[in-house]
């Protein structure tokens, strides 16, 4: 593996990946990598010549900066990972890197990203969008794989290539979950051992609970700080928190 730290190294290596006809996967993180990331990872390396993996915790989709700060970081054991998975480029930018323009250009969008975490995140879409927007035009990637966890991010960045006519095809993977249910995410790691088998209810009751106020009230009765439990796009999507950490699921309905 070859972990490239400036983005103009990158971008020679692109070119001769490119002008030999190999496709490139891309699979975008904030690190702390888990098993989800790494579903994402295979399914890149069966599909594609060559596997790029960005780890970078992008300031401008966070809505606070506690919450920043707090967002896990483990760069040495997410780079013995994906050299374990024969990952072919790391992409590590800076944040002067990818936002040069100090976040001058934005892109919004104004229908879909004002449902659920967008109406409680303010802004946070456009930081998504612009940050995956900037990394799909250094990678030219021909395929970028996205977890079904995050299926509102999934879905408006599936629209935004159409828009704007990247040359990107996107790829939903589905949820990686624990064997309790609970949707593998990097914020699980701020969990107690106590929070996360409680998180596994979410799960649980998003699955089982006849309507979305029943889901709702089951989580409040246990402790939950819920944001939403709503149904969108044939799913049903929850947020919610627990020892202080919001974490977000979704089902088929």
């Amino acid at each position: 593996m070859k972990t490239y730290e400036d983005m103009t190294k990158w971008i020679d290596r692109r070119e001769e990946i490119l002008h030999h006809g190999q496709t490139i996967g891309f699979v975008p993180t904030m690190g702390a990598l888990h098993a989800g990331h790494v579903s994402l990872i295979k399914n890149a390396r069966a599909e594609c010549d060559f596997v790029v993996v960005s780890i970078f915790v992008n300031p401008t989709q966070f809505n606070s900066k506690e919450d920043l700060e707090s967002y896990p970081r483990n760069l040495s054991a997410d780079l013995a990972l994906l050299d374990s998975l024969e990952v072919d480029a790391v992409l590590t930018p800076t944040e002067a890197e990818i936002y040069s323009d100090k976040f001058r250009f934005k892109i919004t969008e104004t229908q879909h990203s004002e449902l659920l975490c967008g109406a409680y995140r303010p802004g946070h879409f456009t930081g998504v969008l612009t940050v995956v927007a900037k990394l799909l035009g250094l990678t030219q990637a021909h395929r970028c794989y996205m977890g079904e966890k995050d299926y509102q991010q999934y879905l408006l960045v599936h629209d935004m290539v159409h828009a704007l006519n990247i040359r990107s095809e996107i790829i939903a993977c589905p949820t990686a979950r624990e064997e309790s249910g609970l949707a593998m995410s990097s914020r699980n790691a701020r969990l107690s051992s106590d929070g996360r088998n409680k998180a596994a209810l979410i799960y649980k009751y998003i699955s089982e609970a006849t309507s979305c106020k029943e889901a709702s009230d089951k989580l409040a009765e246990n402790g939950f700080d819920v944001d939403y439990v709503e149904e969108h796009w044939g799913r049903r999507f929850v947020a919610a928190s627990i020892e202080n950490v919001r974490l977000i699921d979704n089902v088929k309905i």
